[in-house]
């Protein structure tokens, strides 16, 4: 039997094509949930038309905001996972595989939870590297461990570099050639939105969308990006689409009443996945600090700027992916000429999902 286990609003939002392709040809499947993200996961599996969790632990209440609540997640995750192995994984089925997802801290514990219950891993979105631990923390040092730990039996890698990232490690490994995201990118363009008319404004605008915790976790490099968000509406409108976590730093910070006050600047709420990437094809550009959004622009071949310092990810850059570095003059010429760095959306007929589940045609 394959296993999913999943803990994150990300993490879900890429492991649901091989969800629903395994409910397209009838194959069963365990979906754990690992509740470090819990406000918009119904929401999710309403849209992509997927089954509920099968089982769910660590069971919060609501999203994980903390760094405390998140170590008291993970240390209730993995004692009620050991401790109910046997029904977590369903035991009478032998010969099963779980499948983990990217770099947040369910990956690892899933991971962990497979091998202490003598079951195989497979790792999709295997081999990204920023070889910065700082920069994204802690992603890159759970990536790096899952590695280092000989968790995955299966890495699933998005492309060559990815591969030669974990070549040295033992383990099978598969080039999907895309991440799963593209699976997941083209469901949302597919779709029909009823409200698409009043989502979409009438005039030009660009998309700001920041999370991270190196973004938000220093007011002088929050200060910073402001900075630059207010310089580039100077040019266009910008809609600021307002992450929990970051909507909370920015009130902390008092920098919320400053985007709010600026004229050409409008603050909206996070939107479920199908709303928002309908909102990003309709832009002229993306402003962000997400890897996810970076690899969303590159299968759009849309015009995307990075404020980061570094990116674990090779998808789009140098074509309409830049890496800012948050140097002024790369920042500036970009969004003086965003229009050049447009493409064609390459990776029409790549299928991720399927891919993946070929490749573990052993476990159906």
């Amino acid at each position: 039997m394959i296993h999913f286990i999943i803990g994150t609003r990300a993490q879900l939002i890429k492991t649901a094509p091989i969800m629903a392709e395994c409910q397209r040809r009838g194959i069963a499947y365990n979906f754990v949930f690992l509740a470090q993200h819990r406000q918009t996961i119904f929401e999710i599996i309403e849209l992509f038309g997927i089954k509920r969790p099968d089982i769910t632990l660590g069971e919060a209440g609501g999203d994980i905001s903390s760094v405390r609540e998140l170590a008291g997640w993970a240390a209730k995750v993995m004692s009620e996972g050991i401790k109910h192995r046997r029904l977590v994984f369903r035991t009478d089925v032998t010969g099963g595989i779980v499948l983990v997802h990217g770099d947040a801290l369910p990956a690892i514990l899933g991971a962990a939870l497979a091998k202490s219950a003598g079951l195989k891993v497979g790792h999709i979105e295997a081999g990204l590297r920023s070889f910065d631990f700082a920069r994204p923390f802690p992603e890159e040092l759970i990536r790096v461990l899952i590695g280092k730990l000989r968790l995955p039996d299966f890495y699933f890698c998005q492309n060559t570099w990815a591969l030669q990232n974990v070549a040295r490690y033992p383990g099978k490994k598969i080039n999907t050639r895309c991440n799963t995201l593209l699976d997941s990118l083209r469901a949302a363009l597919e779709f029909s939105l009823p409200d698409e008319k009043t989502l979409i404004p009438n005039e030009e605008y660009g998309i700001v969308t920041l999370h991270r915790f190196e973004t938000l976790s220093s007011r002088q490099r929050l200060v910073e990006v402001i900075r630059i968000i207010r310089e580039v509406t100077r040019k266009i409108r910008l809609l600021f689409i307002l992450h929990p976590p970051t909507l909370t730093v920015l009130k902390q910070t008092g920098l919320y009443e400053v985007l709010k006050n600026s004229p050409k600047i409008e603050l909206r709420p996070r939107y479920d996945y199908f709303r928002f990437i309908r909102l990003l094809k309709g832009s002229r550009f993306v402003i962000t600090d997400g890897g996810s959004n970076q690899e969303e622009c590159s299968y759009l071949g849309h015009p995307c700027l990075l404020l980061r310092e570094a990116t674990e990810r090779t998808e789009g850059l140098g074509e309409n992916v830049v890496l800012s570095r948050f140097d002024p003059a790369i920042i500036d010429e970009f969004v003086g000429n965003y229009e050049f760095y447009r493409r064609v959306a390459p990776y029409t007929d790549v299928r991720p999902s399927e891919t993946i589940l070929e490749a573990l045609r052993e476990y159906w």
